[in-house]
């Protein structure tokens, strides 16, 4: 056991509930939610639900932006208060420049022991890898072995979710491999993965009945016929279909707790409303 204290950090993307937290105390740095001329932080200035009441009437569509270098610089000086070190997991550096950001402000802050993880990830894959991190921080590693319980985390989670339509992602750019499902006739309901940090896509179906059944189907494979540890239900403006995609994990997998969430509104203005997913990881 270490002597070290590591506080863990992460940014508003991973979007953790409060019910998930097991009473851990992690800082977040929020992500930047830019509509015509007024920038929210997200999560802070801007809930999920005032998000996507102005939404649904906008006629401007808000684009996102990572934290700075200097907000990291302040950020990481106040979470380095008292410990010994600062482990920061961020959303994957593939889908936004919040990693980067935070590699140039602990480049400029040589005083503070600030380690940076690209969880390749994001909503709850990224709050898993750093609710893993939290654990071992709590049980004591070293600064070292809570980056690595970290990265064998962000190995063995998966994210998988139905969008309604892929506009959202393309305009925001952050549509990876699943460009090639663009120009699909309309009622196509794109099932899509976070592969390796990318958004890509697994299959064309029909109908998001079918894609949710596909979407279990495919976790399933996943797991390799071990049990499933953590699973997580994200809903994008869609709590109806969230809380039965849950019901349904509990039944076909055995599992007494589902995580149920949304997205912060950040990742909201880039995959959609009536997106719904699933976070999961298999034991050992």
């Amino acid at each position: 056991m270490s002597s070290e204290k590591v506080v863990i950090v992460t940014d508003s993307t991973a979007y953790i509930p409060q019910a998930a937290l097991g009473g851990f105390s992690i800082p977040v740095i929020p992500l930047w939610l830019i509509w015509g001329d007024e920038r929210f932080r997200d999560g802070v200035d801007i809930d999920p639900p005032a998000f996507y009441r102005r939404l649904r009437g906008a006629k401007v569509f808000p684009s996102t932006s990572q934290p700075s270098a200097g907000e990291f610089q302040n950020f990481f000086r106040q979470t380095a208060d008292g410990a010994d070190a600062v482990v920061g997991v961020f959303i994957s550096s593939k889908l936004s420049g919040t990693v980067p950001n935070a590699q140039a402000a602990q480049a400029q802050l040589p005083e503070a022991k600030v380690r940076v993880v690209d969880s390749l990830s994001t909503s709850m894959g990224l709050g898993f890898i750093t609710l893993a991190a939290a654990r071992a921080a709590a049980a004591g590693r070293s600064v070292d072995e809570v980056v690595a319980v970290a990265e064998d985390m962000r190995d063995r989670v998966h994210v998988l979710f139905a969008v309604d339509t892929l506009e959202y992602l393309y305009r925001g750019g952050r549509i990876g491999g699943a460009k090639r499902l663009l120009g699909t006739a309309l009622n196509i309901k794109p099932l899509l993965q976070l592969e390796d940090g990318c958004i890509e896509p697994l299959a064309q179906v029909r109908t998001k009945r079918k894609a949710v059944a596909q979407m279990l189907d495919i976790a399933e494979e996943r797991l390799e016929g071990k049990p499933m540890a953590e699973a997580a239900i994200i809903d994008v403006d869609s709590p109806e279909e969230g809380d039965a995609l849950a019901e349904r994990v509990k039944e076909r997998f055995g599992i007494s707790k589902v995580c149920r969430t949304t997205v912060s509104p950040v990742i909201g203005a880039h995959v959609g409303p009536g997106t719904v997913g699933i976070g999961f990881y298999a034991e050992r």
